[in-house]
């Protein structure tokens, strides 16, 4: 048995968003498999080194697993865009210390084809190996339960069509966007999901802020929530909106799709190489919102976007994801010089 020493910094400061979720889900995913032990941040030492994040607390439990460190690249330069203040004059800098993370690392796991170019384009050092996130079908899969909770926490009706979106609060997410499209369909409600982790380190926070104070009756910011509390939240929705600027591998819409939800993209380019199935999308507001109206007056189409979210999570099969992780540490636990020193790894 291979034990795994994984570590996040999201643990204590910025849970609530995609980085964490993944730390949270693939921990849970490699518990349920035999081959592996898997140990997390102060819990003490192991075979093989897995961070998800690159802060100094990575640089610090990483300094006595040298020739077997791994970092899942969650995050690249490009996802400063929108996202924290001056990003434009931050991104030399950005570049310089994510590139000096990636490096630290004696492997890097690519959560997408856009991830493992860009690597590639920074000229990482780091073997590069493409890995996807896992998404736990049972997690997130619809009950009428779970529908019941979340309609009644948002005292809604069953008449009532729900919108749903993720995200933390920012530019690069199409927050604004999504108020936008509220704006133009009262008959409809919409809900935000989401805060800043970053807290005032935001880019356009006020701006913002005033957008979500001058938003319409329709659509309600609910902030922050756990991840326990988010099943009721998309089994209460009707359909899920992503109106996001970038993403590597986002794990919002494909939690939604594992709960039958109709998903709409925006049209970027990292889905193109990211998903193999079709999947609807949409370049602009008027473009989300001829999608909403459509969905929502025709069942058949409702029923075959339904088909479509079936599909494209398919693609990201956690038994699939686990294999190929797993095959990654006893490569790399296997062509370790000096096992036994692990024991006294921290």
């Amino acid at each position: 048995m291979i034990k795994v020493h994984m570590v996040s910094e999201t643990e204590w400061v910025t849970q609530g968003q995609g980085v964490h979720t993944a730390f949270v889900e693939l921990v849970h995913l490699l518990r349920t498999d035999a081959r592996v032990q898997v140990i997390t941040n102060n819990e003490g030492g192991g075979d093989v080194f897995h961070s998800h994040t690159y802060g100094p607390y990575y640089f610090w439990k990483g300094r006595r697993y040298k020739g077997r460190r791994i970092l899942t690249v969650h995050v690249i330069p490009d996802s400063t865009r929108g996202t924290i203040p001056f990003w434009k004059f931050l991104m030399p800098l950005t570049r310089a210390y994510l590139r000096t993370a990636y490096n630290y690392a004696d492997f890097v796991v690519a959560i997408s084809p856009t991830v493992e170019q860009e690597l590639k384009k920074m000229r990482v050092r780091s073997e590069i190996v493409c890995i996807s996130n896992p998404v736990l079908l049972t997690n997130w899969s619809r009950t009428s339960e779970n529908r019941e909770k979340g309609r009644k926490l948002l005292n809604l009706t069953e008449k009532d069509k729900l919108v749903l979106g993720v995200g933390q609060l920012q530019q690069r997410k199409g927050v604004e966007d999504f108020i936008d499209v509220a704006a133009a369909m009262p008959e409809y409600q919409f809900v935000w999901v989401g805060g800043r982790p970053m807290g005032r380190f935001t880019e356009g926070i006020g701006r913002i802020d005033r957008c979500i104070k001058e938003a319409p009756a329709n659509v309600r910011f609910l902030g922050l929530l756990d991840l326990a509390a988010m099943p009721p939240m998309y089994a209460a929705a009707d359909l899920f909106l992503f109106p996001s600027y970038q993403e590597n591998c986002p794990l919002a819409p494909l939690e939604a799709a594992a709960c039958g939800l109709p998903v709409i993209f925006r049209d970027i380019p990292e889905y193109a190489t990211l998903y193999r199935s079709t999947y609807l999308k949409a370049r602009t507001t008027s473009e989300f919102i001829d999608h909403i109206r459509a969905l929502f007056a025709d069942p058949d189409l409702y029923s075959e976007a339904t088909a479509l979210s079936s599909r494209l999570v398919s693609e990201f099969d956690q038994q699939k994801v686990k294999d190929e992780m797993i095959n990654l540490y006893e490569r790399i636990a296997a062509a370790s010089i000096t096992p036994a020193a692990t024991s006294s790894a921290v």
